[in-house]
């Protein structure tokens, strides 16, 4: 079995970082003329499906067959689900609240300091976390077991994000349910079905690499960059904060886990 052709990888990683930068160029140029940063969010996931098929295409000839068609068919079907259904929530909204708080501190010109935060940022955390998706695809030898683990924790981790966001938005749409708090089905064995089905996929994905030790080495920082955010940066630690002062939140926090589902706390 031949090792692993970290030259035709170098390559695929300076290729994808100029594609991810096009794809958020362009991103923010309509999110401009429309006045809509939050269209950010529909580019997250569209994004990382961009890097996925372009490696594909790239690593014809290297690595092997199946882990490309895996690799490719996990993150297009993360990424495409997460963009349909962003695009269908903000259907006819205006500007994300969080967008807007966010640009109404910004120095100096509005437009220039989303580029730098918003758009910029993202594309760069894009390329790192998509690491495991463009070394997969070079990875040579047969698909083993620790692969197949992985796909399991993607199916896992995609199943959680999808539940939970159908549930909320039954939950949503009915008027009588205004200012409550979401505490049923998935939402009442953990706080954040959708951070903790994201940190599934991406521990997943990094795992179709792990039968290269190597590669494995040197991606990992991909999964770890992205457990951070999801509960210590911008995911769960932000969202609480900024629910903190709902009614009704803090009894729900204390019956209900932060991150892993777990059953709910009985009530003393």
């Amino acid at each position: 079995m031949n090792g692993f052709p970290w030259q035709a990888f170098a390559v695929n990683l300076g290729v994808c970082a100029g594609v991810t930068l096009a794809v958020w160029l362009v991103t923010f140029a309509v999110s401009v003329r429309r006045g809509l940063h939050r269209l950010a969010d529909i580019t997250w996931g569209l994004a990382f499906t961009v890097v996925a098929a372009v490696s594909f295409g790239l690593s014809a000839g290297h690595g092997d067959t199946g882990r490309r068609v895996l690799v490719l068919a996990l993150t297009a079907g993360w990424g495409l689900r997460l963009a349909v259904h962003l695009a269908w929530r903000g259907r006819g909204r205006g500007e994300d609240p969080r967008y807007a708080r966010m640009l109404a501190k910004a120095p100096g010109n509005r437009n220039a300091y989303a580029l730098r935060i918003v758009h910029l940022t993202q594309a760069a955390l894009v390329w790192l976390v998509s690491l495991p998706v463009q070394a997969a695809c070079y990875v040579p030898g047969a698909l083993g077991p620790v692969a197949a683990v992985g796909a399991a924790l993607w199916l896992l981790g995609v199943g959680c994000e999808a539940v939970g966001d159908y549930q909320l938005a039954r939950f949503t749409a009915d008027p009588g349910n205004h200012g409550r708090i979401m505490d049923r089905g998935l939402w009442s064995w953990t706080r954040h079905p959708n951070y903790f089905g994201d940190f599934c996929v991406w521990w997943g994905l990094f795992l179709i690499v792990c039968d290269d030790p190597a590669a494995a080495a040197v991606t990992v920082v991909s999964p770890l960059t992205m457990s951070f955010l999801l509960i210590g940066g911008s995911g769960k630690r932000m969202l609480e904060r900024h629910m903190a002062e709902r009614p009704g939140y803090a009894e729900y926090r204390a019956r209900t886990s932060g991150f892993v589902p777990l059953p709910p706390a009985r009530p003393r």
